[in-house]
């Protein structure tokens, strides 16, 4: 079954953000008719809504009500609706179809596609792939959960380019079959359970990307994980162990996990009939992606590195272990529950001088690190100067909140651009 329905069909749209309005534009010009629905009310939304397009669009906007769906065809959820969230099970009760942005670029794609999944280190490896097909004699085209919409972009794609896609679990989950010609999951750690409830759940959104390839499909998986080793059993195709891949590459950024990165990164590229050199060529052109560990400024001999994308404890870990030997002052917390923290505390008490807290759990991560050099602050701006104050030269300062960011800001990306303003204003001051 097609995620498409007839030519003139009235189509619902679940939620107006990017994904949202790549929805739109894509599906008025396939000819539908388009009704665009979004909990929040008008007033909330006049940045989206000046950005709708004209034409057959129907708004109904503070509206999230079963009627939504009368008269429609299908129904096309954004990545933040959960995917058994009322409205779409009662799509699916009336014999609609349920789709989403991801899942129609991955039935319309003329070309072979690279999805990259894990819990941790899927922006920077979806990044350094794609660095290393470049060298190749192939165009590659970028996108997923990174960047802009691949959905905008689909007209340029030809059969002759590389699709490489960031995946996370609440895309994988929305496809019904996330085809690829070669799979690589990174890891799998306990993140997104108010989502997906279970941590079962979780991992069967991870394995789709691998259980859904077809008997050419390669499958690139970390051997050292063993939730990926017991998706190796779900494998149609070939199965590649990345962290087992020989040369060892040579990475221009920070941190033992970015080995692991550009290992399975590597491992892409050989699946993909690329050399050894061309691969290495690739890694070595790789700069560090925006919000981790992304060096901002050095102030008085202080290094002031961004991992604001590190939203659970294993990422703020991983983080944690990218300075040996150096000093090193961490700005962490933010909004979530239920994590283990017991390794990330050991981390922060061994591999920190201070750690200056923020956020929801600042509370619940002062009674952890109770004996540890601890400061509060009411804001992040209000950290930086605290932090680089307590910082010394050689030294570093580093935001990896191990938090989600919704107490303090929409996402990940803004407290991230707030902490390099915030540092670039420390930088001005001196």
């Amino acid at each position: 079954m097609s995620a498409l329905p007839e030519t003139g069909s009235r189509v619902l749209v679940a939620g107006l953000g990017a994904s949202g309005l790549a929805l739109v534009r894509f599906l008025l010009g396939r000819g539908m008719r388009v009704r665009v629905a979004d909990r929040k009310p008008a007033s909330e939304l006049e940045g989206s809504l000046s950005q709708v397009p004209e034409g057959d669009v129907e708004l109904r906007a503070g509206e999230e009500g079963e009627d939504l769906l009368d008269g429609c065809a299908a129904v096309y959820a954004s990545p933040g609706m959960p995917w058994d969230a009322a409205l779409l099970e009662a799509a699916r009760a009336r014999g609609l179809i349920v789709s989403s942005e991801i899942d129609l670029f991955f039935e319309l794609c003329p070309a072979p596609i690279v999805g990259i999944t894990g819990t941790n280190g899927k922006t920077t490896t979806a990044s350094m792939t794609a660095s290393v097909l470049a060298q190749g004699p192939r165009p590659v085209l970028l996108g997923g959960n990174i960047g802009d919409t691949v959905l905008d972009r689909l007209d340029e794609v030809r059969p002759e380019h590389w699709v490489v896609l960031e995946l996370s679990s609440f895309q994988l989950e929305s496809c019904r079959r996330p085809r690829t010609a070669i799979a690589a999951v990174l890891n799998v750690t306990p993140d997104h359970l108010d989502r997906h409830h279970t941590m079962a759940a979780y991992i069967a959104a991870k394995a789709r990307l691998v259980e859904a390839q077809d008997a050419g499909g390669v499958a690139i998986l970390n051997g050292q994980d063993p939730i990926c080793v017991e998706m190796a059993e779900t494998a149609p195709g070939r199965v590649v162990w990345f962290d087992a891949h020989s040369p060892v590459p040579e990475v221009p950024v920070p941190g033992r996990h970015n080995q692991l990165n550009a290992l399975a990164a590597a491992a892409v590229g050989r699946a993909a009939g690329l050399d050894d050199d061309r691969i290495q060529a690739g890694i070595a052109a790789f700069t560090a992606v925006e919000h981790r560990l992304e060096l901002v400024e050095e102030i008085d001999g202080v290094a002031y590195y961004n991992d604001s994308k590190a939203t659970n404890p294993e990422a703020g870990l991983v983080a944690l272990e990218s300075f040996p030997g150096r000093p090193v002052v961490l700005i962490a917390g933010g909004y979530g529950s239920g994590f283990e923290l017991s390794a990330w505390v050991a981390a922060v008490r061994a591999r920190t001088e201070a750690a200056v807290l923020i956020g929801e759990s600042a509370d619940l991560l002062a009674g952890h690190l109770e004996g540890h050099l601890v400061r509060r602050a009411g804001s992040l701006e209000q950290a930086v100067d605290v932090a680089g104050d307590l910082a010394r030269s050689g030294g570093v300062v580093l935001l990896s909140p191990a938090y989600k960011s919704y107490d303090m800001f929409r996402n990940y990306g803004e407290r991230g651009r707030t902490f390099k303003a915030a540092v670039r204003a420390r930088a001005g001051a001196k």
